[in-house]
C-alpha cells in the first residue's frame, strides 16, 4: 500500500469521528469486542501511526525504539479529553501524515523491524491502514450500536498486502473482519487468534 492509502484511511476515520461529537456519543463505553474504551482505542490507533513512522525513520531492524509510555497504559501519545472528538480526529490526521511522509520518503528497499517480521514501507503503510480500519470498526460499531461499514478499497488493499490466501468469500470487509478475529466468515468460524504477514514478498 502507499502513502495516499494511509491518508485516505485517516481522513475517512477522522470524518466519522467528527460526525460523532463526544457531547452526544459516549467515548467511555467499551469499543466493540475490546476491553478498551472507544477513546483509548482511538488513542491506540494514533499511537500505532507514530510507532510505525518512527520505525521507518530510524530504519530499526532489531526492535522498537526504547520509548516509555507516560502514565498508565501502553500508548506513547494521549489526547487531551478537553479537545473532544475533534481533538482525536485532528491528532489522527496529523500523526497519520507522519507515517505517510515516511512511507513516501523511503525507497522500497528500506527495511524496518516489526514483531511479526522485518517489513518495507508498503508493509508499514498497510499495517497503519489496517490499524485504522479495524479499530474504526470497533469504535464506530460501539458508538452507533450497529455494525459499521468500512471502505472496501482499503480493506482490499490490506488483505492483499498483509493476509495472503484469504478465502474469496463475501465482501472485502467480511474477509478483513474474519482475518482479524472480529467476525465469522461463511464456512469459517471466528478466529480466536490472528496475525498479519508484513514481511517483504
Amino acid at each position: 500500500m502507499d502513502p495516499d492509502d494511509v491518508r485516505h484511511a485517516a481522513q475517512w476515520f477522522a470524518t466519522e469521528l467528527r460526525a460523532r461529537p463526544d457531547d452526544e456519543f459516549d467515548y467511555d463505553r467499551p469499543a466493540r469486542g475490546l476491553e478498551w474504551t472507544c477513546w483509548y482505542t482511538v488513542e491506540h490507533v494514533v499511537d500505532d501511526q507514530l510507532s510505525y513512522a518512527l520505525q521507518l525513520s530510524g530504519r530499526l531492524t532489531d526492535g522498537y525504539l526504547p520509548l516509555t509510555p507516560p502514565g498508565e497504559g501502553t500508548n506513547l501519545l494521549r489526547v487531551d479529553r478537553a479537545a473532544g472528538a475533534e481533538g482525536l480526529a485532528r491528532t489522527l490526521e496529523a500523526v497519520a501524515e507522519l507515517l505517510a511522509a515516511q512511507v513516501e520518503l523511503h525507497p522500497r528497499t528500506a527495511r524496518a523491524w516489526h514483531p511479526d517480521g522485518i517489513s518495507d514501507p508498503g508493509g508499514f503503510a498497510a499495517m497503519g491502514v489496517c490499524e485504522i480500519v479495524i479499530h474504526a470498526w470497533d469504535v464506530l460499531s460501539a458508538l452507533d450500536d450497529e455494525v459499521a461499514d468500512l471502505p472496501e478499497d482499503l480493506c482490499e488493499g490490506v488483505l492483499a498486502r498483509l493476509f495472503p490466501g484469504t478465502p474469496d468469500i463475501g465482501t472485502f470487509q467480511d474477509q478483513l473482519l474474519w482475518q482479524t478475529g472480529r467476525e465469522e466468515l461463511a464456512g469459517y468460524g471466528r478466529l480466536t487468534s490472528w496475525r498479519w504477514e508484513p514481511t517483504v514478498r
